[in-house]
């Protein structure tokens, strides 16, 4: 491992606790075309800068690996009361690895989210997304269900979209054992984790059995097109254009992002009838403008949806140990508890 590796961790909880006024002085400006980003999503950026491994350079686990350490250093893991627990689910390939977390107070029968984690299809886990999950829940007050999906390469498509509307069919099937309402039962998920969300509402579109509600966290929901996004903050803002193109290669090598909407869901015929959403964006990120497409989508189509920009880069619903951080994913959580309400 790097000395930058090493150091820059600690570094950035440093930062983090500066007041905002010190945080300007040490990131300076960010160029016009984030104006507004908060100044410390502008310092993760700078440091990213410093620390990112490109997409490509490294074994899959490496990068697995890597990923697990930067979030792990700008995540926070409070006591919270609520109550964990893992669980396996029926998967199409074999058992699904999930965490429920269980808010103290939350009523049974209640609300369940179930919960998708980002990583570009090949990295994140149930363990990575733990300390953001955990606050999700308790801040919303509903049960979280986070689950592990097979990953590429070495499980490329359909394998994660087959395994997100599974793991869903199942805590459906055993929702009185997760002391779920099964007519109360949402979606949600960040990054890739919200292309898979978004992939089961499609997926259950006009079913008695589809979810009631969809988290989509700064969503990447379509491989056919560079939107203006793209270029514009696919270097020097955490996630970069050229991480982008190889987590697509890796989750689909085919021509299946060209015609398939489990792919890219923005290529949907049709999206009427889709359960409420609210869409989060971020300010300074390459895949703000197809999660904003989307929303505009489901709104023309009559779908209930909230959009949200939020001052941020990519990735901030892991970054709970920086304070815009961790009010974005309060905002959230409302989101939630209103959706699901």
């Amino acid at each position: 491992m790097r000395a930058s590796q090493r150091l820059l961790p600690a570094l950035a909880r440093a930062l983090f606790a500066l007041p905002p006024r010190a945080q300007r002085r040490l990131g300076g400006r960010p160029p016009p075309h984030a104006a507004g980003l908060e100044p410390d999503a502008w310092l993760v950026a700078r440091l990213a800068a410093h620390q990112a491994i490109p997409a490509g350079s490294a074994s899959a686990a490496e990068l697995r690996a890597h990923f697990e350490r930067t979030v792990r250093s700008v995540a926070i893991r409070p006591r919270l009361p609520l109550s964990t627990r893992d669980v396996a689910l029926d998967g199409p390939a074999g058992p699904l690895a999930a965490r429920l977390y269980v808010p103290a107070g939350a009523p049974a029968p209640g609300p369940l989210l179930v919960y998708y984690h980002g990583g570009g299809w090949v990295q994140g886990s149930v363990a990575t997304h733990d300390p953001s999950c955990r606050l999700l829940a308790h801040l919303a007050g509903v049960r979280v269900l986070s689950v592990d999906y097979r990953l590429a390469p070495e499980h490329p498509f359909p394998a994660a979209a087959d395994d997100a509307l599974a793991a869903y069919r199942a805590a459906r099937t055993r929702a009185a054992e997760l002391g779920a309402d099964p007519a109360r039962i949402a979606v949600g998920g960040d990054s890739a984790g919200g292309n898979l969300a978004a992939v089961v509402a499609l997926d259950l579109r006009g079913d008695r059995a589809a979810p009631v509600f969809q988290l989509l966290i700064y969503p990447g929901l379509d491989m056919t097109t560079r939107r203006p996004s793209r270029p514009r903050f696919g270097v020097g803002f955490v996630l970069t254009e050229e991480n982008i193109t190889w987590y697509q290669d890796q989750y689909v090598p085919d021509h299946a992002r060209r015609t398939d909407p489990r792919v890219s869901p923005l290529l949907a015929p049709k999206v009427d009838g889709l359960p409420p959403a609210y869409v989060a964006t971020a300010l300074a990120d390459p895949l703000r403008d197809e999660g904003e497409a989307y929303a505009e989508r489901l709104r023309t189509a009559g779908v209930k949806v909230a959009l949200h920009r939020h001052p941020q880069v990519h990735g901030f619903f892991n970054l709970t140990a920086m304070r815009s951080g961790l009010r974005a994913l309060t905002l959230m959580a409302g989101a939630v508890r209103q959706g699901l309400a």
